[in-house]
Protein backbone atom coordinates (compact mmCIF):
# COMPACT_ATOMS: atom_id res chain seq x y z
CA UNK A 1 0.00 0.00 0.00
CA UNK A 2 1.38 3.50 -0.80
CA UNK A 3 2.27 5.57 2.24
CA UNK A 4 0.28 8.78 2.92
CA UNK A 5 1.93 11.83 1.42
CA UNK A 6 4.30 9.75 -0.70
CA UNK A 7 3.66 9.71 -4.48
CA UNK A 8 2.92 6.25 -5.82
CA UNK A 9 5.36 6.37 -8.74
CA UNK A 10 5.05 2.65 -9.42
CA UNK A 11 1.28 2.84 -9.85
CA UNK A 12 1.52 5.96 -12.04
CA UNK A 13 4.09 4.22 -14.23
CA UNK A 14 1.80 1.22 -14.65
CA UNK A 15 -1.15 3.45 -15.54
CA UNK A 16 0.89 5.38 -18.10
CA UNK A 17 2.13 2.15 -19.66
CA UNK A 18 -1.40 0.74 -19.84
CA UNK A 19 -2.77 3.91 -21.44
CA UNK A 20 -0.01 3.96 -24.04
CA UNK A 21 -0.54 0.27 -24.85
CA UNK A 22 -4.30 0.74 -25.12
CA UNK A 23 -3.88 3.81 -27.32
CA UNK A 24 -1.52 1.98 -29.67
CA UNK A 25 -3.82 -1.05 -29.85
CA UNK A 26 -6.73 1.25 -30.67
CA UNK A 27 -4.75 2.96 -33.40
CA UNK A 28 -3.57 -0.33 -34.92
CA UNK A 29 -7.07 -1.79 -34.97
CA UNK A 30 -8.58 1.38 -36.38
CA UNK A 31 -6.03 1.42 -39.21
CA UNK A 32 -6.73 -2.23 -40.02
CA UNK A 33 -10.47 -1.48 -40.24
CA UNK A 34 -10.16 1.64 -42.38
CA UNK A 35 -10.84 1.15 -46.10
CA UNK A 36 -8.27 2.52 -48.51
CA UNK A 37 -10.65 5.21 -49.69
CA UNK A 38 -10.92 6.59 -46.16
CA UNK A 39 -7.17 6.42 -45.63
CA UNK A 40 -6.51 8.31 -48.85
CA UNK A 41 -9.05 10.96 -47.91
CA UNK A 42 -6.75 12.14 -45.11
CA UNK A 43 -4.55 13.75 -47.74
CA UNK A 44 -7.36 15.99 -48.94
CA UNK A 45 -7.58 19.63 -47.97
CA UNK A 46 -9.68 20.78 -45.02
CA UNK A 47 -12.32 22.20 -47.35
CA UNK A 48 -12.66 18.95 -49.25
CA UNK A 49 -12.93 16.97 -46.01
CA UNK A 50 -15.68 19.25 -44.74
CA UNK A 51 -17.62 18.93 -47.98
CA UNK A 52 -17.31 15.15 -47.89
CA UNK A 53 -18.30 14.81 -44.25
CA UNK A 54 -21.34 17.00 -44.69
CA UNK A 55 -22.84 14.29 -46.88
CA UNK A 56 -23.13 12.05 -43.82
CA UNK A 57 -26.13 14.09 -42.68
CA UNK A 58 -28.59 15.05 -45.43
CA UNK A 59 -31.19 17.72 -44.61
CA UNK A 60 -34.21 18.43 -46.82
CA UNK A 61 -37.35 20.49 -46.28
CA UNK A 62 -40.62 19.88 -48.08
CA UNK A 63 -44.36 19.86 -47.37
CA UNK A 64 -43.87 21.40 -43.93
CA UNK A 65 -41.39 18.69 -42.91
CA UNK A 66 -37.67 19.04 -42.27
CA UNK A 67 -36.06 15.63 -42.77
CA UNK A 68 -32.66 14.90 -41.21
CA UNK A 69 -31.23 11.67 -42.61
CA UNK A 70 -28.27 9.62 -41.40
CA UNK A 71 -26.40 8.96 -44.64
CA UNK A 72 -23.57 6.47 -44.09
CA UNK A 73 -25.25 3.28 -45.30
CA UNK A 74 -21.91 1.51 -45.85
CA UNK A 75 -21.18 2.08 -42.13
CA UNK A 76 -24.73 1.30 -40.99
CA UNK A 77 -25.20 5.03 -40.46
CA UNK A 78 -22.85 5.09 -37.47
CA UNK A 79 -22.41 8.56 -35.96
CA UNK A 80 -18.99 10.23 -35.95
CA UNK A 81 -17.99 13.20 -33.79
CA UNK A 82 -18.17 15.42 -36.89
CA UNK A 83 -21.75 14.25 -37.42
CA UNK A 84 -22.56 15.39 -33.86
CA UNK A 85 -21.86 18.95 -34.97
CA UNK A 86 -23.83 18.55 -38.19
CA UNK A 87 -26.85 17.15 -36.35
CA UNK A 88 -26.82 20.03 -33.87
CA UNK A 89 -26.60 22.55 -36.71
CA UNK A 90 -29.46 20.83 -38.54
CA UNK A 91 -31.62 20.97 -35.40
CA UNK A 92 -30.77 24.62 -34.84
CA UNK A 93 -31.78 25.51 -38.40
CA UNK A 94 -34.93 23.38 -38.21
CA UNK A 95 -36.03 25.16 -35.04
CA UNK A 96 -36.04 28.45 -36.98
CA UNK A 97 -37.41 27.44 -40.37
CA UNK A 98 -41.05 27.39 -41.50
CA UNK A 99 -41.47 23.63 -41.16
CA UNK A 100 -44.05 22.20 -38.77
CA UNK A 101 -42.31 18.98 -37.72
CA UNK A 102 -38.79 17.56 -37.90
CA UNK A 103 -38.12 13.94 -38.82
CA UNK A 104 -35.06 11.72 -38.39
CA UNK A 105 -34.54 8.64 -40.54
CA UNK A 106 -31.73 6.57 -42.03
CA UNK A 107 -30.47 5.79 -45.53
CA UNK A 108 -30.30 2.17 -46.60
CA UNK A 109 -31.19 -0.84 -44.46
CA UNK A 110 -30.22 0.62 -41.08
CA UNK A 111 -31.75 3.47 -39.14
CA UNK A 112 -28.51 4.07 -37.21
CA UNK A 113 -25.98 1.82 -35.47
CA UNK A 114 -25.14 4.41 -32.83
CA UNK A 115 -21.72 5.87 -32.15
CA UNK A 116 -18.98 4.97 -34.58
CA UNK A 117 -16.44 3.18 -32.39
CA UNK A 118 -13.64 4.73 -34.43
CA UNK A 119 -14.46 7.83 -32.33
CA UNK A 120 -12.63 5.94 -29.59
CA UNK A 121 -10.19 3.64 -31.32
CA UNK A 122 -8.65 5.91 -33.95
CA UNK A 123 -7.92 9.07 -32.00
CA UNK A 124 -4.35 9.87 -31.09
CA UNK A 125 -3.35 11.39 -27.76
CA UNK A 126 -4.24 10.72 -24.15
CA UNK A 127 -7.29 8.60 -23.37
CA UNK A 128 -8.32 11.12 -20.73
CA UNK A 129 -8.40 13.97 -23.27
CA UNK A 130 -10.42 11.88 -25.69
CA UNK A 131 -12.90 10.91 -22.97
CA UNK A 132 -13.46 14.56 -22.05
CA UNK A 133 -13.97 15.51 -25.71
CA UNK A 134 -16.48 12.70 -26.30
CA UNK A 135 -18.41 13.39 -23.10
CA UNK A 136 -18.75 17.12 -23.83
CA UNK A 137 -19.80 16.47 -27.43
CA UNK A 138 -22.41 13.94 -26.30
CA UNK A 139 -23.78 16.26 -23.61
CA UNK A 140 -24.17 19.09 -26.14
CA UNK A 141 -25.83 16.81 -28.69
CA UNK A 142 -28.37 15.50 -26.20
CA UNK A 143 -29.09 19.03 -24.97
CA UNK A 144 -30.03 20.05 -28.50
CA UNK A 145 -32.68 17.30 -28.52
CA UNK A 146 -33.97 18.26 -25.07
CA UNK A 147 -34.40 21.90 -26.08
CA UNK A 148 -35.76 21.33 -29.59
CA UNK A 149 -39.08 23.25 -29.69
CA UNK A 150 -40.99 21.54 -32.51
CA UNK A 151 -42.52 18.06 -32.74
CA UNK A 152 -39.68 15.58 -33.29
CA UNK A 153 -40.43 12.30 -35.04
CA UNK A 154 -38.25 9.25 -35.67
CA UNK A 155 -38.93 7.15 -38.76
CA UNK A 156 -37.02 3.99 -37.84
CA UNK A 157 -36.56 2.18 -41.13
CA UNK A 158 -34.24 -0.55 -39.82
CA UNK A 159 -32.09 -1.66 -36.86
CA UNK A 160 -31.20 0.96 -34.27
CA UNK A 161 -28.32 0.54 -31.81
CA UNK A 162 -26.93 2.44 -28.82
CA UNK A 163 -27.29 6.21 -29.04
CA UNK A 164 -29.81 5.88 -31.87
CA UNK A 165 -32.07 4.01 -29.44
CA UNK A 166 -31.53 6.04 -26.27
CA UNK A 167 -32.28 9.31 -28.07
CA UNK A 168 -35.74 7.98 -28.94
CA UNK A 169 -36.84 8.71 -25.38
CA UNK A 170 -36.58 12.42 -26.26
CA UNK A 171 -38.69 12.16 -29.44
CA UNK A 172 -42.38 13.00 -29.54
CA UNK A 173 -43.31 10.08 -31.78
CA UNK A 174 -41.46 7.00 -33.04
CA UNK A 175 -42.72 5.08 -36.07
CA UNK A 176 -40.98 1.84 -37.01
CA UNK A 177 -40.83 -0.71 -39.79
CA UNK A 178 -41.51 -4.25 -38.61
CA UNK A 179 -37.92 -5.02 -39.64
CA UNK A 180 -36.52 -2.57 -37.10
CA UNK A 181 -34.81 -3.77 -33.93
CA UNK A 182 -33.66 -1.85 -30.85
CA UNK A 183 -30.45 -2.75 -29.02
CA UNK A 184 -28.46 -1.00 -26.27
CA UNK A 185 -25.36 -3.19 -25.58
CA UNK A 186 -23.78 -0.86 -23.01
CA UNK A 187 -22.76 -3.53 -20.51
CA UNK A 188 -21.14 -5.60 -23.27
CA UNK A 189 -18.93 -2.61 -24.10
CA UNK A 190 -18.18 -1.58 -20.53
CA UNK A 191 -20.19 1.62 -20.99
CA UNK A 192 -23.27 3.21 -19.44
CA UNK A 193 -26.61 4.64 -20.66
CA UNK A 194 -26.75 8.07 -22.28
CA UNK A 195 -29.22 10.54 -23.83
CA UNK A 196 -31.22 10.64 -20.56
CA UNK A 197 -32.27 7.01 -21.08
CA UNK A 198 -31.50 6.19 -17.44
CA UNK A 199 -34.47 8.47 -16.68
CA UNK A 200 -36.71 8.29 -19.76
CA UNK A 201 -36.70 4.52 -20.30
CA UNK A 202 -37.94 3.56 -16.82
CA UNK A 203 -40.68 6.21 -17.21
CA UNK A 204 -41.66 4.93 -20.65
CA UNK A 205 -41.51 1.17 -20.19
CA UNK A 206 -41.20 0.63 -16.45
CA UNK A 207 -38.09 -0.18 -14.38
CA UNK A 208 -38.04 -3.92 -15.09
CA UNK A 209 -38.20 -3.65 -18.88
CA UNK A 210 -35.76 -0.73 -18.88
CA UNK A 211 -33.33 -2.88 -16.89
CA UNK A 212 -33.54 -5.64 -19.48
CA UNK A 213 -32.57 -3.19 -22.20
CA UNK A 214 -30.05 -0.89 -20.53
CA UNK A 215 -28.34 -3.31 -18.14
CA UNK A 216 -28.73 -6.72 -19.74
CA UNK A 217 -28.64 -5.55 -23.36
CA UNK A 218 -31.84 -7.28 -24.49
CA UNK A 219 -32.60 -6.60 -28.16
CA UNK A 220 -36.23 -5.72 -28.87
CA UNK A 221 -38.21 -6.28 -32.04
CA UNK A 222 -40.28 -3.39 -33.32
CA UNK A 223 -43.48 -4.90 -31.96
CA UNK A 224 -41.90 -5.55 -28.55
CA UNK A 225 -40.68 -1.96 -28.44
CA UNK A 226 -44.18 -0.77 -29.35
CA UNK A 227 -45.78 -2.92 -26.64
CA UNK A 228 -43.39 -1.38 -24.09
CA UNK A 229 -44.12 2.20 -25.18
CA UNK A 230 -40.79 3.06 -26.83
CA UNK A 231 -42.36 2.95 -30.32
CA UNK A 232 -45.60 4.71 -31.22
CA UNK A 233 -46.70 2.43 -34.07
CA UNK A 234 -45.29 -0.34 -36.27
CA UNK A 235 -45.90 -0.67 -40.02
CA UNK A 236 -45.24 -3.51 -42.48
CA UNK A 237 -41.90 -2.92 -44.14
CA UNK A 238 -43.43 -3.30 -47.61
CA UNK A 239 -45.70 -0.29 -47.10
CA UNK A 240 -43.76 1.55 -44.38
CA UNK A 241 -42.36 4.44 -46.43
CA UNK A 242 -45.61 5.20 -48.24
CA UNK A 243 -47.82 4.99 -45.16
CA UNK A 244 -45.65 6.95 -42.79
CA UNK A 245 -44.83 9.85 -45.11
CA UNK A 246 -48.48 10.19 -46.12
CA UNK A 247 -49.36 10.46 -42.45
CA UNK A 248 -46.58 12.91 -41.61
CA UNK A 249 -47.52 15.19 -44.50
CA UNK A 250 -51.07 15.27 -43.16
CA UNK A 251 -49.78 16.14 -39.67
CA UNK A 252 -47.65 18.93 -41.11
CA UNK A 253 -50.76 20.55 -42.60
CA UNK A 254 -52.52 20.95 -39.25
CA UNK A 255 -53.50 24.65 -38.94
CA UNK A 256 -51.44 27.03 -36.82
CA UNK A 257 -53.01 28.38 -33.66
CA UNK A 258 -54.29 31.95 -33.89
CA UNK A 259 -52.52 34.32 -31.55
CA UNK A 260 -54.87 35.18 -28.67
CA UNK A 261 -53.35 38.66 -28.42
CA UNK A 262 -54.07 39.56 -32.04
CA UNK A 263 -57.52 38.00 -31.79
CA UNK A 264 -58.43 40.18 -28.81
CA UNK A 265 -56.93 43.31 -30.37
CA UNK A 266 -58.86 42.68 -33.58
CA UNK A 267 -62.13 42.23 -31.69
CA UNK A 268 -61.48 45.40 -29.64
CA UNK A 269 -60.77 47.50 -32.75
CA UNK A 270 -63.75 46.12 -34.64
CA UNK A 271 -66.05 46.83 -31.70
CA UNK A 272 -65.27 50.54 -31.82
CA UNK A 273 -65.56 50.59 -35.62
CA UNK A 274 -69.05 49.17 -35.41
CA UNK A 275 -68.31 45.88 -37.13
CA UNK A 276 -66.98 42.58 -35.85
CA UNK A 277 -64.16 40.76 -37.57
CA UNK A 278 -61.23 38.55 -36.67
CA UNK A 279 -57.85 39.92 -37.58
CA UNK A 280 -55.92 37.43 -39.66
CA UNK A 281 -52.32 36.86 -38.68
CA UNK A 282 -49.33 35.92 -40.79
CA UNK A 283 -48.91 32.12 -40.38
CA UNK A 284 -45.12 32.47 -40.59
CA UNK A 285 -45.17 34.77 -37.58
CA UNK A 286 -47.67 32.74 -35.58
CA UNK A 287 -46.71 30.03 -33.12
CA UNK A 288 -47.96 26.64 -34.17
CA UNK A 289 -50.37 24.80 -31.90
CA UNK A 290 -48.21 21.65 -31.82
CA UNK A 291 -45.16 23.68 -30.82
CA UNK A 292 -47.08 25.29 -27.97
CA UNK A 293 -48.49 21.95 -26.86
CA UNK A 294 -45.02 20.42 -26.79
CA UNK A 295 -43.75 23.30 -24.67
CA UNK A 296 -46.57 22.72 -22.17
CA UNK A 297 -45.82 18.99 -22.01
CA UNK A 298 -42.06 19.36 -21.66
CA UNK A 299 -41.46 22.55 -19.67
CA UNK A 300 -41.61 20.82 -16.28
CA UNK A 301 -39.26 18.09 -17.49
CA UNK A 302 -36.50 20.12 -19.12
CA UNK A 303 -34.61 20.97 -15.96
CA UNK A 304 -34.65 17.32 -14.88
CA UNK A 305 -33.54 16.12 -18.31
CA UNK A 306 -30.61 18.53 -18.41
CA UNK A 307 -29.54 17.40 -14.94
CA UNK A 308 -29.70 13.73 -15.97
CA UNK A 309 -27.80 14.49 -19.17
CA UNK A 310 -25.00 16.18 -17.22
CA UNK A 311 -24.76 13.29 -14.76
CA UNK A 312 -24.75 10.63 -17.47
CA UNK A 313 -22.05 12.51 -19.40
CA UNK A 314 -19.82 12.66 -16.33
CA UNK A 315 -20.19 8.92 -15.76
CA UNK A 316 -19.55 8.18 -19.44
CA UNK A 317 -16.32 10.17 -19.26
CA UNK A 318 -15.21 8.04 -16.32
CA UNK A 319 -16.22 4.82 -18.06
CA UNK A 320 -14.25 5.65 -21.20
CA UNK A 321 -11.06 5.84 -19.17
CA UNK A 322 -11.69 2.55 -17.37
CA UNK A 323 -9.75 -0.61 -18.12
CA UNK A 324 -13.04 -2.54 -18.35
CA UNK A 325 -14.31 -0.31 -21.16
CA UNK A 326 -11.02 -0.40 -23.07
CA UNK A 327 -10.79 -4.20 -22.87
CA UNK A 328 -14.42 -4.56 -23.98
CA UNK A 329 -13.86 -2.28 -26.97
CA UNK A 330 -10.69 -4.13 -27.94
CA UNK A 331 -12.50 -7.46 -27.76
CA UNK A 332 -15.40 -6.11 -29.83
CA UNK A 333 -13.16 -4.70 -32.56
CA UNK A 334 -10.98 -7.83 -32.56
CA UNK A 335 -14.05 -9.97 -33.25
CA UNK A 336 -15.03 -7.58 -36.05
CA UNK A 337 -11.58 -7.89 -37.63
CA UNK A 338 -11.77 -11.71 -37.56
CA UNK A 339 -15.14 -11.59 -39.30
Amino acid sequence: MPKPGVPDFDNKTKQSAWKETARQNYADLAYSLSPSSEASSQSKSGADMKAQESKDIVVTSEDGITKIMFNRPSKRNAITLQMYQEIMLALKNASRDDSTITVFTGAGDYYCSGNDLSNLISAAGEIQELAIKCAIALRDLVSSFIDFPKPLVAVVNGPAVGLAVTLLGLFDAVYASDKATFHTPFSHLGQSPEACSSYTFPKIMGPAKATEMLLFGKKLTAREACAQGLVTEVFPDSTFEKEIWTRLKAYAKLPPIVSIWFLLVGMWKSFFKGKMYFRRTNPKKTSHGMKISKELMRKNEKQKLHAVNAEESTIIQERLTSEECSNALLNFVSRKVKL
